[in-house]
C-alpha cells in the first residue's frame, strides 16, 4: 500500500517536472535570476560609496521587471510575424517620442527620455524599440522562409534594417542605434542570404565608415557644425585609438575605467573597497562603467562569473530558437541573442580599451529601470518562444 502511494506520488512529480519544462526553458530561468542577483549585489556594493547608486530604485526595476517578464510569459508573440509595417511605425514613433512635446525629459544633458504624464515616472523610450525592432526585422526574415533568393531582396532587407537605426542615430544615441543594428544583423544574417554577400556588406560598411570619419572633420569644418557625427562622439573615438591623447578630457573615463579593471587582480579588493568608483574617480560606475567597478571589486574571478553566467544564458536562448517550430519566434531569439551579446562585449570592451565608449548598459547590472524592465522582458519574450513553440525531443 505505501509503495503504490509512493509509486503515485512519484509519478504526479515527475508529471509536474516535465509540466514545467514544457512551459518554462528552466536553462534560461536559472541563468537570469543569477544574473538579477548577482547585479542586484553588484549595485548594493556601489551603493555603499555612490550615492546616485539607490539600491532601493534597482530593487523596485527588479520587481517591475519580474512582472514584465511574466506578462510577457504569458503572451503569444507570433502574431506579430504578418504585422511589419505596424512595426515599423510604433518603432519610430517610440524612437522620436522624447520630441514630443509634453513627453519629452532631459536627464544629464540627454533628450532620450520621457516623462510619462500622470505617473511622473522617467523612461527611456530606445530600450523599447530595441525589441520592436527585433519583432520587425524577424517579421522580415520570416517572409524569405529561410532562403534569400536575389541581391535585390537582400539589399531592400538590409535598407529596411537601417530605417530604426538611422532614426536612433537621428535621435542622438548612437549606442543604442548600434545594439538595433546589430540585433538586426544578426537575424539578417540567420535569414539565408549567401556568404558573400554577407562579406560583400561587411566590406562595404567598413569602408563607409572610413570615408564617413575622413570627412567629419572636413563637413565640420565646411559647414561650420556637426553635421556627421558630434564632438563627443568623435572624441571617444580618438581616445578609443589612443587613450592617452587627452587623458584630462576625452580619455579620462576610459583610463579611469582600465586603472580600476587593472586594480582589481585576481580576486578583487572586496565589497565596497573600489578606489576608483567609490572615490568619484571613475564617473558613472554604476551604469555605464558597472564592469570595471565589478572587477575591481571582484577581480578576474567576479568578471568570470559574469561572463560565464551570459554564456549560459545566451546559449540556452539559442537552443530555444533551435526548438522553436515558428521561423518568425526563432529570429526573434536570434535577436535577443544579438542584443545581449554586442551589449556584453561592448560594455566589457569598452571598458578594457577594446572598444569605444558609448554608454549603453549592461543588461541586469548596470544601474537603471528602462534597461532592467526591457531586459527582463527580452526573457519574457524568450520563455514565451519556448511556451508556445517548442519542438518534441
Amino acid at each position: 500500500m505505501a509503495q503504490d502511494t509512493l509509486s503515485r506520488v512519484n509519478k504526479k512529480m515527475g508529471a509536474n517536472r516535465a509540466g514545467l519544462r514544457q512551459k518554462v526553458s528552466v536553462p534560461v530561468l536559472i541563468a537570469w535570476v543569477l544574473l538579477l542577483a548577482y547585479g542586484a549585489f553588484v549595485i548594493w556594493t556601489a551603493s555603499l560609496t555612490i550615492a546616485e547608486a539607490s539600491f532601493t530604485r534597482q530593487l523596485v526595476g527588479i520587481g517591475l521587471g519580474l512582472f514584465l517578464a511574466f506578462l510577457c510569459w504569458r503572451s503569444d508573440f507570433s502574431g506579430l510575424a504578418g504585422m511589419t509595417t505596424v512595426l515599423l511605425v510604433i518603432d519610430l514613433i517610440v524612437l522620436f517620442s522624447p520630441y514630443i512635446p509634453g513627453l519629452s525629459y532631459n536627464a544629464k544633458g540627454m533628450t532620450g527620455w520621457i516623462k510619462i504624464p500622470l505617473i511622473g515616472l522617467t523612461f527611456q523610450p530606445v530600450e523599447l524599440a530595441k525589441l520592436i525592432t527585433i519583432f520587425f526585422v524577424a517579421s522580415l526574415g520570416a517572409q524569405y522562409n529561410g532562403r534569400i533568393d536575389s541581391v535585390r531582396e537582400y539589399v531592400k532587407f538590409c535598407a529596411m534594417l537601417m530605417v530604426p537605426f538611422g532614426a536612433a542615430v537621428v535621435a542622438g544615441d548612437l549606442g543604442s542605434g548600434l545594439v538595433i543594428f546589430f540585433a538586426g544583423a544578426a537575424i539578417i544574417m540567420m535569414s539565408g542570404p549567401r556568404k558573400e554577400w554577407v562579406l560583400c556588406t561587411v566590406a562595404l560598411i567598413i569602408g563607409l565608415v572610413s570615408i564617413m570619419l575622413a570627412l567629419d572633420s572636413v563637413l565640420d569644418g565646411m559647414l561650420g557644425r556637426d553635421v556627421l557625427l558630434k564632438q563627443y562622439q568623435m572624441n571617444r573615438l580618438l581616445v578609443f585609438i589612443d587613450p592617452e591623447s587627452d587623458t584630462s578630457g576625452a580619455g579620462y573615463n576610459l583610463l579611469q575605467s582600465m586603472i580600476a579593471v587593472g586594480s582589481g587582480g585576481f580576486f578583487g579588493k572586496g565589497v565596497g573597497n573600489a578606489s576608483q568608483a567609490g572615490a568619484g574617480f571613475l564617473p558613472e560606475a554604476h551604469t555605464d562603467f558597472v564592469f570595471a567597478l565589478l572587477s575591481e571589486e571582484f577581480g578576474f574571478v567576479g568578471a568570470l562569473v559574469l561572463l560565464g553566467l551570459f554564456a549560459f544564458l545566451i546559449f540556452s536562448t539559442i537552443r530555444v530558437a533551435h526548438r522553436s517550430d515558428s521561423l518568425f519566434l526563432q529570429l526573434a531569439c536570434v535577436g535577443v541573442v544579438g542584443m545581449w551579446t554586442f551589449q556584453l562585449l561592448e560594455e566589457v570592451g569598452m571598458c578594457i580599451g577594446l572598444m569605444p565608449i558609448t554608454g549603453i548598459p549592461l543588461p541586469f547590472i548596470s544601474f537603471g529601470s528602462s534597461s532592467m524592465l526591457m531586459q527582463c522582458a527580452a526573457v519574457g519574450i524568450v520563455q514565451s518562444i519556448w511556451r508556445v513553440g517548442n519542438k518534441s525531443v
